[in-house]
């Protein structure tokens, strides 16, 4: 009897997640396998072109804070051929009071300085975004396409392996380590250590070694829509990014005159449909008022250009599930990166490398890291009792900002 190929580390999922952890480790001279159901990298959710990234700023959690800007910071450096970098404009909420002085300290207590975050009233706004609204300026924000990142980080290395369309159905402990299974009950290989990056499917993955994760789908999509060149939305377009309820790119001018204009994205939790939502167009071009402050738009002069369909992964409490299971010695995770897979990614590839490779941590020390945000990103937060109960996991939330307010869902 052949016995299966041994891999020291083998990845499971090659999205953005899993290509960025093999990357890091091939940066430290590690010999990889990449495993993926599909023919390609990033044939899911990471095939999304158009993802925008930038440091938290809202009124969340600070341990969110904290991690949002180093995981900026880490994505910024390693996605610099692909990085966009256009700025983007997040809007002061409509029902908060703009107090120019509080928003200033507030970004100097997160340790934004103003080459990252600069306050700006509705006045200096049309000056630099071309957006009359008060809000923050993030000079260094910028967009990334998720589908070139992760080809780029698997591009042909001689300490790389990658296995296309092959489905691991589960795992199962050996003295080698482990031993991944396919769907016909089939050994595929075997690895010392196993590094699940596979969104959604890292659940059922989990399951089949007998650890339960509250993963839940949450669909999005972005619309993609042309404008006429004699539109009464031109002068309106923004010349930035926006951030706020939804979000928008930079309006490309076309050579025809025309204008794509990229808007999104709508918010479907528990749904994981692919299909194109009609409806789901008409609540961006809702988004696509409130983000300009348009009121009165005509929406039928967003015409329907094109769409992207994804499904994120998400936890209950808003934060990816990042590092090892230490119930399962051997086994480590990089899921519900949600709709912040550019920046979870890139501090993944840095965390569960340092872990793999059972690092002193001093390099995360330097990067900022400290213990309790280690902790706070950690598989076992689920397991200390916090979502034991069977009714707490109904509490599902994505892990930014949700974007659909509190009415019917857009289908």
């Amino acid at each position: 009897m052949t016995l299966p190929q041994h891999h020291e580390i083998v990845v499971i999922g090659a999205g953005i997640a899993g290509s960025s952890i093999a990357s890091e480790l091939l940066e430290c001279g590690q010999t990889v396998c990449v495993i993926d159901s599909a023919l390609h990298p990033a044939s899911a959710c990471s095939s999304h072109a158009y993802a925008i990234a930038h440091p938290h700023v809202g009124r969340g959690a600070l341990r969110l804070l904290r991690l949002t800007r180093i995981a900026f910071l880490l994505a910024e450096a390693r996605w610099g051929k692909t990085w966009n970098r256009h700025g983007i404009f997040q809007l002061n909420k409509k029902d908060k009071v703009f107090n120019r002085d509080d928003v200033a300290n507030y970004l100097q207590s997160l340790d934004l300085n103003q080459g990252m975050a600069q306050v700006l009233d509705a006045d200096e706004a049309i000056q630099a975004c071309g957006v009359s609204q008060d809000g923050i300026w993030l000079s260094r924000g910028a967009s990334l396409n998720l589908f070139e990142a992760a080809n780029d980080a698997l591009a042909p290395h001689p300490k790389l392996t990658c296995c296309w369309n092959t489905s691991v159905a589960r795992l199962e402990k050996v003295n080698t380590g482990w031993q991944l299974i396919d769907p016909q009950d089939k050994p595929i290989m075997t690895a010392g250590k196993v590094i699940i990056a596979a969104a959604l499917e890292t659940k059922k993955l989990a399951a089949s070694i007998d650890v339960r994760l509250p993963l839940r789908p949450v669909r999005g999509q972005l619309s993609i829509f042309s404008i006429d060149e004699h539109s009464s939305w031109v002068p309106k377009l923004p010349r930035t990014a926006i951030s706020g309820d939804g979000y928008c790119l930079p309006a490309n001018k076309l050579p025809d005159g025309s204008y794509q204009w990229i808007v999104g994205s709508s918010f479907d939790e528990g749904e994981s449909d692919l299909e194109d939502w009609n409806a789901s167009d008409d609540f961006n071009r809702e988004q696509a008022r409130g983000l300009l402050n348009y009121e009165h738009g005509e929406l039928s002069q967003l015409q329907k250009l094109g769409s992207f369909v994804g499904v994120r992964c998400v936890a209950g409490d808003r934060l990816p599930i990042i590092g090892a299971l230490t119930q399962r010695p051997g086994i480590f995770l990089a899921t519900a990166l949600g709709s912040r897979g550019a920046l979870w990614s890139a501090l993944a590839a840095k965390l569960i490398t340092a872990q793999v490779l059972e690092d002193d941590f001093s390099l995360l020390a330097r990067l900022g890291f400290a213990a309790d945000l280690v902790a706070a990103l950690a598989p076992a937060r689920f397991f200390a009792g916090a979502l034991a109960a069977a009714p707490a996991l109904g509490a599902f939330a994505s892990n930014s900002k949700p974007i659909l307010p509190s009415a019917p869902k857009a289908r």
